[in-house]
């Protein structure tokens, strides 16, 4: 199970790629196993601003769909293109090209809560 250590993750199974003020989100390498399949990846909220733990978007697999929530306040700013045509690349490589979101993030101090990655395996029992 890939867990990189320059990220910073949720209880939710998502990742994120701090960058200055903005922001890169994905699902995890556990929840993309859990997941199996992707099959279709749903962001419609472009443009809008959000707040922590909403609701961006939904990531369908091959037997659920699972909502996909939000692990920092702020705007989202784009959506990766190549998800469209490409869902599975979620699977084949979520730190990578399998990015969902960039935002600008609207309060640095909150990726405070995040979690670090020794947490993050310890959460899906790694450690």
């Amino acid at each position: 199970m890939n867990i990189p250590e320059n990220l910073l993750y949720t209880e939710d199974h998502e990742w994120v790629r701090l960058e200055n003020d903005m922001a890169y989100i994905g699902i995890t390498d556990f929840a993309q196993s859990e997941l199996g399949d992707i099959v279709y990846v749903e962001i419609e909220t472009l443009g809008e601003k959000l707040k922590n733990h909403e609701v961006f978007g939904t990531v369908e697999a091959v037997k659920t769909v699972s909502d996909l929530f939000l692990p920092l306040a702020g705007e989202i700013l784009e959506i990766n293109p190549k998800l469209e045509a490409s869902p599975e690349l979620v699977n084949s490589d979520p730190y990578g090209e399998g990015w969902m979101i960039k935002i600008k993030v609207e309060n640095l101090f909150d990726a405070e809560g995040l979690l670090r990655s020794e947490s993050y395996a310890s959460l899906i029992g790694l450690s």
